[in-house]
């Protein structure tokens, strides 16, 4: 790090002298914390590679493995993101990230040591109450180090995280579960989070907060130094009316709010599908858990990447001719890929299956760096932290909580449909009796979805049909719902730039 006195003229002054940060200091700043959503990444996903091993292990419901991968990650993670950004606005903000890593990492760890269900599930609880610390103040200080119009472009480097911690996730899960068991990949890919955790307290600074915006008006970056003692705590009313102007901000303007339900939407889609692929692949075409990792960590991992960081690239550089960009890439994205995703869960071998794998995320992920650029931006400083919570309140609630279970809860419905009518195989005969059979003859038939060792060959060449119908169209049902992102995000383009245009007035800054 390189750090100046910001004005010479200050000399007598007492208060200290603002820092001044090297590019390739931000850059090891940046490394650091993307290394760090890596690892939330690999610790938050890898249930979905080893998922279908604790399915058969444990004999549990696709609705059940849903809510392992969702709601039960998802519950206290969300709550919990709103008061640790508050407390992210007031005291030191890397303290904040390197103690959350080591809290989802010991949790992710001791997932390893559970006997059954419920011990997995209360596990799963403390992984969600670790991860909740990590992307508000990251977002936050990503923000104080980079300035606006670099913005979208760190947070998409930031986001880099999503694509290679799944992608590391499912190849690294893949390759353990070869050779040993569920419960040893859990302890293998939890623990050396903690390293991560002492890296980032040992090398990133605190740095003031507003340290990069283009100030116009005294007082717009706070002259304060990095290692500023925390605030004094505000009222309970005062903190209810800094959540309720955040709020205001979000969904109290037509381009925001519609963004904000077209990334809640679009991740609704991705976490429900993204969690029953690796199941599919080895129900459907019978490959071994470290080929499936290969295929869905890999090669969409590829994709997943490149869309990420271009989402950001791309929408900062089209966003100099008009903002509306922010909102169109992404919207053109998503739209693009869902024919794509079809194809895929339609294909009839592995192998095409496979290479088409790489395209979607390749379209669809470019919507992460331009919308949590459009946030920070509508933002004023000392609420960054809280706008993102409050964004992945609502992203990650209906998104990842409610997605992966809504996807298994359809998986078990449409398998029990097939289960049932053996005759039928189209997608729209399962929408239309979709309610008619029970789950429960299926699950009691074929427990963790394979039919018992007594049954005979019809039985469980049944289950097994069933299963892979289920599978297939629960995953397609699931990704349709980023169209409706897609609608969101284009609705978002009117207005934007008048929208962002006020936000930078009210913070006082030039354009």
């Amino acid at each position: 790090m390189t750090a100046t006195p910001a004005n010479s003229a200050r000399a007598g002054s007492s208060a200290p002298a603002r820092p001044v940060y090297s590019d390739n200091y931000k850059r090891l700043v940046l490394a650091l914390l993307v290394t760090a959503y890596t690892f939330n990444f690999i610790d938050r996903t890898i249930i979905a590679t080893i998922g279908q091993a604790i399915k058969e292990d444990l004999k549990i419901s696709d609705t059940k493995l849903g809510l392992l991968g969702g709601l039960y990650f998802a519950l206290l993670y969300t709550f919990l993101g709103i008061p640790i950004a508050r407390f992210a606005e007031r005291f030191s903000r890397v303290n904040i990230i390197a103690g959350a890593i080591v809290i989802w990492s010991v949790f992710t760890g001791l997932c390893g040591l559970a006997a059954n269900f419920a011990m997995l599930a209360a596990f799963r609880f403390g992984v969600g109450v670790g991860e909740a610390g990590l992307s508000p103040p990251s977002h936050s200080l990503i923000s104080d180090y980079f300035e606006p119009k670099k913005r979208a472009s760190a947070l998409a480097v930031y986001s880099f995280g999503i694509p290679l911690g799944s992608m590391l996730g499912a190849v690294i899960g893949g390759q353990i579960l070869d050779h040993f068991t569920w419960r040893t990949a859990f302890m293998l890919v939890g623990l050396p989070g903690v390293a991560v955790a002492v890296a980032i307290r040992l090398l990133i600074k605190e740095p003031p907060r507003g340290h990069s915006e283009p100030a116009s008006r005294p007082g717009l970056v706070e002259d304060v130094a990095p290692d500023e003692p925390a605030k004094p705590a505000a009222s309970f009313g005062a903190e209810m009316r800094e959540i309720g102007a955040v709020i205001g901000t979000l969904f109290g303007k037509w381009p925001v709010v519609n963004m904000v339900l077209g990334v809640t939407l679009v991740s609704f889609a991705g976490y429900a599908g993204g969690q029953f692929a690796p199941p599919y692949f080895i129900r459907t075409f019978h490959l071994t858990y470290g080929t499936v990792g290969l295929i869905t960590g890999l090669v969409a991992g590829i994709g997943q990447g490149i869309g990420t960081l271009t989402g950001g690239y791309l929408t900062d550089r089209l966003a100099r001719f008009h903002p509306r960009w922010y909102a169109l890439v992404p919207a053109i994205g998503v739209a693009v890929a869902y024919p794509i995703i079809v194809a895929v869960y339609t294909a009839g071998t592995w192998q095409v299956a496979a290479a088409l794998l790489v395209l979607p995320g390749l379209f669809s992920y470019v919507y992460l760096g331009p919308t949590f650029g459009v946030v920070q931006n509508m933002a004023p400083t000392r609420r960054r932290a809280t706008a993102t919570a409050i964004l992945f309140f609502f992203l990650n609630l209906i998104g990842l909580g409610l997605g992966p279970t809504f996807a298994g809860w359809a998986i078990d419905h449409f398998a029990a449909f097939h289960f049932a009518n053996t005759g039928a195989t189209s997608l729209w005969e399962a929408i239309g009796g979709f309610f008619s059979a029970p789950t429960g003859s299926f699950q009691a038939a074929c427990p963790g979805g394979k039919a018992l060792a007594t049954a005979g060959a019809a039985a469980k060449a049944a289950c097994s049909t069933a299963l892979v119908l289920g599978t297939r169209q629960g995953v397609i049902v699931s990704y349709a719902f980023s169209l409706w992102g897609a609608f969101h995000y284009l609705l978002a383009a009117f207005g934007l730039k008048e929208a962002l245009a006020k936000a930078r007035a009210d913070r006082g800054e030039g354009d």
